[in-house]
């Protein structure tokens, strides 16, 4: 496999040792027959562990039909088969309805919550009812800066300012001049992280272009009025994986020449990457974010242990370009990556 510029390795292999270390054993000949039984377990929809059924429940700010999402929710759900969790996931993109939900989980005793924190200044008070309740709290994804004043354990995810420098730079590799960066969701404090990040390491210009993100029409009609009336942009920065291919339509219709490069990976993004169509993706492993946050979870309860020392586990970002895209293709198809 290609090797990826990543970001992350060391906190990765850190978090996999740990849990491998943990489910596996001591003695080689032992901690090989335990995980070989661990995958076959898992293989089989069966628990690998005996520990107590626990039930953990993952709260998210994700909309309908948002691809990423469904990966997180995967390698959770894979993880929670290997654990013995009892698994409840919800979700919804109004951080005041994201806050009830979390709510309601603490309201039915949960052992434990994974929460994503786009608006956190909205989920303050439900992630300390949690705290206050004894629930053992996980941040993923996004709220990386509130985190631990939140009192969670620890944050599982990238670094969204770091995952925007690594963007500036990679488009001053490119030889670019002018980006626009593409904020489809108002009010997601990942996002603008994102953008800061481009601003803070591109040698060029960057615009920002805030779109209704809830409307692929009405991002594709306001980007390509962008690229009509901006002929020096030459690169578009996406925010999330379903809205580049809405950004190639959008160039297209434009009669533009921009480069279109996004934040996160999925089937259509790596094909994307493959044909050309796409200048590169950013990848924060959302199947990694989902799977760990559970084991994390289950190994607090099971063994009192907490990865990260007060710093978030990073899980990106990656520079995923063509030359790396064709080894990812079938984990992106099976919806892993």
């Amino acid at each position: 496999m290609a090797r990826f510029r990543t970001w992350a390795g060391i906190a990765l292999a850190g978090v996999l040792s740990l849990t491998a270390l943990t489910t596996a054993g001591c003695s080689s000949t032992g901690g090989k027959r335990a995980e070989d039984a661990r995958k076959a377990a898992a293989a089989e929809g069966k628990a690998a562990v005996d520990t107590p059924r626990w039930t953990f429940a993952m709260i998210t700010h994700s909309g309908d039909g948002d691809t990423f999402w469904d990966i997180v929710q995967s390698g959770a759900e894979q993880a929670a088969v290997k654990d013995n969790i009892n698994f409840l996931y919800s979700h919804d993109d109004e951080a005041q309805q994201q806050a009830q939900l979390v709510d309601a989980a603490v309201d039915k005793k949960v052992d434990g919550i994974i929460v994503s924190l786009a608006k956190p200044d909205a989920m303050r008070s439900a992630v300390a009812r949690a705290v206050e309740a004894g629930i053992p709290v996980i941040t993923v994804n996004s709220g990386s800066a509130e985190s631990r004043e939140f009192g969670a354990l620890t944050h599982i995810g990238q670094d969204e300012t770091i995952a925007g420098e690594a963007v500036g730079e990679e488009l001053n590799e490119r030889g670019r001049r002018k980006a626009v960066c593409v904020l489809h969701e108002q009010g997601n404090v990942g996002h603008e992280q994102r953008c800061d990040g481009v601003e803070d390491s591109f040698d060029g210009t960057v615009e920002r272009l805030y779109v209704n993100g809830t409307s692929m029409p009405d991002v594709q009609s306001t980007l390509e009025a962008k690229l009509q009336t901006d002929r020096s942009v030459d690169a578009v920065v996406t925010l999330g994986a379903p809205y580049a291919d809405t950004a190639v339509k959008a160039r297209q219709s434009a009669g533009s020449d921009a480069e279109i490069d996004t934040f996160d990976l999925n089937a259509k993004v790596a094909a994307g990457l493959e044909d050309g169509t796409l200048g590169f993706a950013v990848d924060q492993q959302p199947y990694l974010q989902g799977y760990q946050a559970v084991d994390l979870l289950w190994l607090y309860k099971y063994n009192a242990d907490v990865l990260g020392g007060g710093r978030p586990v990073l899980t990106g970002p990656q520079i995923i370009t063509k030359d790396e895209a064709a080894a990812l293709e079938d984990y992106t198809k099976r919806g892993t990556r």
